[in-house]
């Protein structure tokens, strides 16, 4: 095992090495680039060859719903690569993912996930764990897959500071796994990543507006590392797959308790108290638009790595407020913290908020919407949590407002009823 993980840790650091020549000579060969405003949006974006964003879109009001409809009847079958393989059904992006692109593309979407996972059955669910290079071959042997949303990946941040031998094998060798399948296919590949990539240390200087994409990845977590690793892997043996790093996906999970909402909910359902963080931030986004833009960069010819979070800035603290006032759970079963008290297993990461705008720029609209979507639900001061403005909160209104995105009705409901 010991001998497997330095030889993975000296392909990463080949990688790196790559990455870094690719996005040099990449950034030499790019254009100014304007990019058209849509009806509904307002404000502007050019996209400069070192990667800089000028400029902001504004958030889209009334009219997104006309921009998302008409998303979707641009995005058709000819243009997203079928069938399509979302691996990681059984985390939150995938669980949610899996619904919405069956729905989409009936009879034409196959999920995976782990054989340890044996609670998670259904049609269109195959058995297949991240490194079974066999097993992953026959699927792609029997479904000619065309397109990959890669999901996978193991996000426990204790488990994998106790066990990097296992977080490497499943988020780094799970990679590689894919990639040595579809390396003589035609397959269009996109990656789910994840903001943990970047410490958030107060000494690390950034944007105003979070996180870019040529910022270099800085984690401080095992997890962080692997999934950086991951990306290094992605860029050097597949460059024209494009990988996304996102925050926290806000939609049901498969057991209940996984994910932001559910891990927090399950604590306040049970009368426990939850101890969330006052400086940790991160830019969380509704699975309704995060599906979206999975499907719009699968049917599209982006490369390289992209930012797809959300436009809202939350504290880990923040976020367990709303939950805790709309869910109408004990306001005083919320206990927060600075990082520093938190103690050292595992290691937490900063302000770690992403800037979109490159997304945004290469899709020509903005699209993804804030979380929560209402300004309503938004905390003001750490005791905001406590006044309830005569309004009780429910699982009902959870399920409404904080897993569905009202703009965009998509998988998230068909997820929370327990359809995958």
């Amino acid at each position: 095992m010991l001998a497997a993980t330095r030889s993975g840790a000296r392909d990463a650091e080949k990688a790196q090495q790559l990455h870094q020549v690719t996005v040099t000579r990449r950034a030499s060969q790019e254009n100014y680039q304007t990019v058209p405003r849509l009806a509904g949006a307002s404000g502007f974006i050019r996209l400069v060859p070192n990667g800089t964003v000028y400029g902001k879109i504004n958030a889209f009001h009334k009219t997104q719903p006309a921009v998302t409809s008409a998303v979707r009847s641009i995005v058709s079958p000819a243009d997203l690569p079928l069938p399509l393989l979302i691996t990681g059904v059984s985390g939150v992006a995938g669980y949610n993912a899996l619904p919405y692109f069956r729905a989409r593309y009936p009879g034409q979407v196959i999920g995976i996930r782990q054989a340890d996972n044996w609670r998670l059955i259904g049609p269109d669910i195959e058995i297949c764990d991240a490194e079974d290079h066999a097993r992953l071959s026959e699927l792609f042997d029997k479904y000619q897959f065309r397109s990959v949303l890669d999901c996978a990946g193991n996000c426990a941040l204790k488990s994998c500071e106790l066990d990097p031998a296992m977080a490497w094998r499943i988020n780094v060798e799970g990679v590689r796994n894919l990639l040595e399948v579809i390396a003589d296919r035609d397959v269009r590949l996109v990656h789910l990543s994840i903001d943990l990539v970047f410490s958030g240390d107060e000494s690390v200087q950034r944007s105003s507006d979070g996180h870019c994409e040529r910022y270099p990845p800085d984690p401080v977590t095992v997890y962080g590392q692997t999934m950086a690793a991951a990306e290094r892997l992605i860029v050097a043996a597949e460059p024209t797959a494009a990988t996304l790093r996102i925050s926290l996906p806000m939609g049901p999970s498969f057991n209940g308790h996984a994910g932001a909402i559910d891990w927090i909910q399950s604590r306040f359902k049970k009368d426990r108290p939850a101890t969330l963080y006052y400086d940790e931030i991160r830019t969380p986004t509704y699975t309704d638009c995060l599906n979206e833009v999975c499907e719009a960069v699968l049917a599209s010819e982006l490369r390289g790595i992209y930012h797809a979070g959300g436009p809202r800035r939350l504290s880990l603290f923040q976020i367990a407020q709303i939950v805790n006032r709309v869910g109408g759970y004990d306001p005083g079963l919320l206990k927060g913290c600075p990082r520093v008290d938190a103690g050292p297993m595992p290691p937490r990461a900063g302000d770690v908020s992403m800037n979109s705008g490159k997304l945004a720029a290469a899709l020509g609209y903005d699209p993804i919407d804030p979380w929560p979507l209402e300004e309503c639900w938004v905390p003001t001061d750490r005791e905001w949590h406590f006044c309830r403005d005569g309004q009780s909160g429910s699982a009902e209104l959870l399920h409404e407002v904080l897993y569905c995105n009202r703009r965009r009705p998509g998988a998230s409901r068909a997820a929370s009823q327990g359809v995958a």
